[in-house]
């Protein structure tokens, strides 16, 4: 963990009894305070047709927290690039570098973040954009880079602005596409743990320098809650884990407050799939989640920066959980 980055990424849901506004201001506060904590970056997620999510207009929600904060760098995780034309998005990121200059950061992902019926309505044409994600990343490059290396169409004011590229991935796929770009891979832990370890090891082993990088760089995003108690945390958690059943449902329910009888409200198979979830996740106090961190990079190697998302109910609790983990990674600094 020495001298390992710490960020955060947001889906900007709406918690019970919240409005969408409720659930944008909240985004923001959450944005303040990780910036007092010295957090690397916060980044915003693309969904669609998410009802407990506000996350849609994932550039807009960028600029806005852009514009409450002074100095922590804020990105897309991400922007779902089929969904879009390279040329608007270099033009909308070109836009808040030029606004916010050095702090604006562009993960890209190549699935739609939604499903396929809504899919099919964002798609700018009917081509499968998923399987063009290699060849427009690198339009993205060339829209940021110097003019004389663009054709005709040029997206100003993206030109010569250099915004920095990340690739998404919850598979070995974009492995392949981070190491041969020499670009920086992130990998959803957080929802896709199974083929972390693959995809890990393939972007290291393959890793080709760059104009970018000259090494690897790899960001995990992983669920993180830190309370100053095992139990507390995993209190806390029972909002997490009733989030990802209700996603299993399919029926995409607000944020709920934690419970202490989590088994009474799911059936068996359900608990057990939560249960494994919060096993995979940062879960405990201070010292617990130190462990936990330690014992995953003996078994997926060491990373240089973790991404934390936290699922939890209280504003004042998610705000201590992100100071908890702050306060691990500052002790392990010192140490």
């Amino acid at each position: 963990m020495k001298n390992m980055k710490l960020s955060a990424l947001n889906l900007v849901p709406i918690r019970e009894g919240q409005t969408d506004r409720d659930a944008i201001n909240d985004m923001v506060s959450l944005g303040q305070h990780l910036e007092s904590l010295n957090y690397e970056r916060y980044w915003i997620a693309e969904h669609h047709n998410a009802p407990n999510l506000v996350s849609s207009a994932t550039a807009l929600l960028i600029q806005h927290i852009l514009e409450h904060t002074s100095s922590m760098r804020v990105g897309s995780g991400g922007i779902m690039l089929p969904n879009h034309a390279p040329l608007i998005v270099a033009e909308q990121f070109g836009t808040m570098e030029t606004m916010f200059p050095d702090r604006v950061d562009l993960g890209l992902g190549r699935a739609p973040g939604t499903d396929m019926m809504t899919a099919s309505a964002l798609r700018r044409d009917q081509h499968n954009g998923v399987y063009e994600f290699p060849e427009e990343v690198e339009q993205l490059e060339t829209y940021f880079g110097p003019a004389n290396q663009q054709a005709y169409v040029r997206a100003y004011p993206a030109v010569g602005k250099n915004v920095p590229l990340y690739i998404l991935g919850s598979s070995t796929d974009s492995a392949h596409l981070a190491a041969r770009k020499g670009l920086p891979y992130v990998f959803a832990g957080h929802f896709a743990p199974q083929q972390m370890k693959e995809a890990i090891e393939i972007y290291k082993e393959l890793f080709e320098p760059s104009e970018h990088l000259s090494e690897p760089y790899v960001i995990v995003c992983l669920n993180a809650i830190v309370a100053e108690t095992d139990e507390q945390a995993e209190y806390l958690a029972t909002t997490q884990a009733q989030t990802m059943i209700s996603i299993v449902r399919g029926r995409m329910q607000p944020v709920q407050p934690p419970t202490d009888d989590l088994q009474g409200l799911l059936t068996p198979r359900e608990y057990e799939m939560a249960k494994q979830r919060l096993e995979q996740s940062l879960i405990g106090s201070e010292e617990t989640v130190k462990q936990k961190f330690e014992a995953f990079e003996d078994t997926y190697g060491e990373v240089d920066e973790l991404m934390a998302v936290s699922y939890i109910y209280d504003q004042e609790a998610q705000h201590e959980s992100y100071e908890h983990l702050m306060n691990i990674f500052n002790s392990k600094h010192e140490a």
